[in-house]
């Protein structure tokens, strides 16, 4: 048999660079892959338990990303000013889907995982004075302890109902007041069903809350309902239906801001538990992240805003209001359309309470969803949350002195 002819140089030169461009593509593939965040696990949650801040005049210019042939991890980034970081003490411990609220210098920081199979039961305190985490305090046995729904009046602090134990349990109905000067905890009447991870908040005299995920983490809930409180104690025994949200599902900011209730970001779907698992083994169901934005201002009817910049989850707690302006930090948007893994969100929006209208002011020091937020005395805070690990990603630096936090904006 004839042996066959060498392939001509005219045809091999291009073969060889095909096969050279397929290579790279596979390799920086596998890298994206790589350097998105998965959903859970200690390594990952430890190199989130940080807390830092940040404080710009906003004359800070941020580079444009160059463009690319093809989508890597970070191509949802929005083009945005960087900040200068400084980190501050670490958490106690790490913390994924905790909760927090701010009453005065102090951000009272409750519950979340440590893993998936581990989760708390306690409050760790951060006081924005002194820089230092300076005390703990337990949960009650029976409250939940991740997917909280969370609200404050300036001294009790409100936890309603959400998810209990580890993995991907169902949704509790109870909820608790904790006196913040006493340390004191009393319950407060269940709602009609458990929900998990809903919009809560405190307006005109009476806690919210909307939408969620169902008993099952999976299907959005739009049911409403308030119940009428006062200095930590409720004044009804059951709570009332109230108009439905447009929109349901879990992981929205919830903000009340000239005497107007808004419901922000969040997403339809979550993980579920895996049929007939023993542990409540968490496992993936298809999730829609939206950027919508609602408002209730006369209680009888709710209206669409203008949405966030892109999609955006996981920031119920990780909101401020500065200078008449909500600030959010991080988040999670929509998964990567070819390896279909989670995007972080390493923005920090604005969303101007006089115009109605967003902007995207700066950058994280890294991506990164639920995280806590705080503001005191000119400085951006943020503590735990999930954190990406790409190299990208540069460790928090030390702040410049600027003047004011966007007093240019």
């Amino acid at each position: 048999m004839a042996a066959p002819k060498p392939l001509s140089p005219r045809l091999a030169v291009p073969l060889a660079i095909a096969l050279l461009l397929a290579l790279g593509l596979v390799a920086d593939f596998l890298w994206s892959s790589s350097s998105s965040s998965g959903t859970s696990g200690r390594g990952q949650l430890a190199s989130a338990s940080r807390t830092a801040t940040a404080k710009t005049s906003g004359r800070a210019r941020g580079k444009k990303p160059a463009a690319e042939g093809y989508l890597n991890a970070t191509y949802a980034d929005i083009p945005a000013p960087r900040w200068d970081w400084e980190e501050m003490p670490a958490a106690p411990v790490p913390r994924l889907d905790g909760y927090s609220v701010q009453i005065g210098d102090l951000l009272y920081v409750f519950a979340g995982y440590e893993n998936l199979d581990h989760v708390h039961s306690h409050v760790d305190v951060y006081n924005f004075t002194s820089n230092t985490w300076t005390g703990r305090f337990d949960m009650p046995k029976e409250m939940a302890n991740s997917h909280l729904g969370i609200a404050t009046d300036g001294r009790y602090i409100y936890a309603l109902t959400g998810q209990f134990g580890p993995q991907c349990r169902s949704p509790i109905n109870r909820n608790f007041v904790v006196d913040t000067v006493t340390k004191e905890w009393h319950e407060l009447p269940p709602l009609p069903v458990p929900r998990y991870a809903p919009a809560t908040q405190l307006w005109r005299g009476r806690l919210h809350v909307m939408g969620g995920g169902k008993e099952d983490r999976h299907e959005p809930g739009l049911e409403h309902w308030s119940l009428a409180v006062k200095d930590g104690k409720a004044l009804e025994n059951e709570w009332r239906t109230e108009i439905p949200i447009p929109r349901g599902g879990p992981h929205r900011a919830c903000i009340v801001a000239n005497d107007k209730l808004f419901v922000i970001g969040g997403q339809e779907g979550d993980f579920m538990a895996k049929p007939g698992s023993p542990i409540f083994k968490c496992v993936r169901r298809h999730e829609v992240v939206y950027g919508d934005v609602y408002m209730l201002d006369d209680g009888n009817k709710w209206k669409q805003l203008s949405p966030m910049p892109k999609p955006n989850s996981h920031i119920e707690c990780a909101w401020v209001i500065v200078n008449n302006s909500v600030i959010i930090v991080g988040g999670t948007t929509e998964k990567h359309p070819i390896t279909k893994k989670m995007i972080l969100v390493g923005e920090v929006f604005r969303f101007d309470l006089d115009t109605l209208t967003w902007s995207v002011i700066g950058r994280m020091p890294f991506r990164i969803k639920t995280a806590l937020a705080g503001y005191w005395d000119g400085w951006l805070y943020f503590t735990s949350g999930q954190r990406d690990r790409g190299p990208d990603n540069p460790a928090p630096k030390k702040v410049v002195d600027h003047d004011q936090l966007l007093g240019d904006y």
